[in-house]
């Protein structure tokens, strides 16, 4: 294996696609995609930009949904991917990006209300997270937000939970994965942890298996 020292503009080595509601100060929603969270227990870290309105909502307003889209939904994620909520558009979004206030008509998706939040689901996702911000400061540099947020109900399409548990199938759900700036969906699988609730009974045993 030969390896480049290389210099590239972003770093989104493949992460699953978020769609993030929250609340506009006019009580109407906002709808953001997004791929930098990761979750410790219960809480989800996010990060965003700055000066975009979902940052700007949940400083002032701290309920939201996390909503993650299966690989279909990608086209519907790209719609509003090159659009924003804040009115003027902030200076540096300015060649690239216009204002859209009506983002789930934008991107086709249907709002479906939350039970604990405000900020409504995403009808359309089979994994729907209501969760409140419960810490937020800005990174290193200024340029982003860092969210932590505690999720507080979780929903999820029948067809990717195991019969009679609260457990999601790996076998029937699939995020959509931002891969430097391309959409993936999963491919076959190789193996699972050793720390697996959900085995899969016809896979090798311990030695096949991964170590995350």
């Amino acid at each position: 294996m030969t390896h480049l020292t290389i210099e590239p503009s972003i770093l989104y080595v493949g992460t699953p696609v978020e769609l993030i509601s929250t609340e506009n100060g006019d009580g109407t929603f906002n709808l953001a995609p997004m791929s930098s969270a990761w979750a410790l227990g219960d809480v989800v870290v996010l990060g965003f930009g700055a000066e975009g309105q979902t940052a700007y909502n949940l400083q002032r307003r701290p309920d939201l949904v996390i909503n993650f889209p299966s690989p279909e939904l990608w086209e519907s994620v790209e719609r509003i991917a090159g659009v924003t909520g804040r009115d003027p558009v902030p200076e540096h979004k300015r060649a690239r990006f216009r204002h859209e206030p009506a983002k789930f008509e934008a991107a086709g998706l249907t709002p479906v209300e939350s039970e604990l939040v405000r900020p409504p689901r995403v009808a359309e996702c089979p994994l729907q997270f209501e969760a409140h911000a419960v810490h937020a400061d800005l990174d290193a540099e200024g340029n982003f937000l860092i969210v932590q947020a505690k999720v507080l109900r979780v929903h999820a399409d029948h067809r990717v939970v195991v019969p009679g548990t609260s457990y999601v199938d790996p076998g029937a759900w699939s995020p959509l994965i931002y891969n430097f700036r391309h959409y993936f969906a999963l491919g076959s699988q190789l193996g699972e942890s050793f720390r697996t609730e959900t085995p899969t009974a016809d896979l090798a045993p311990a030695g096949g298996r991964g170590k995350c």
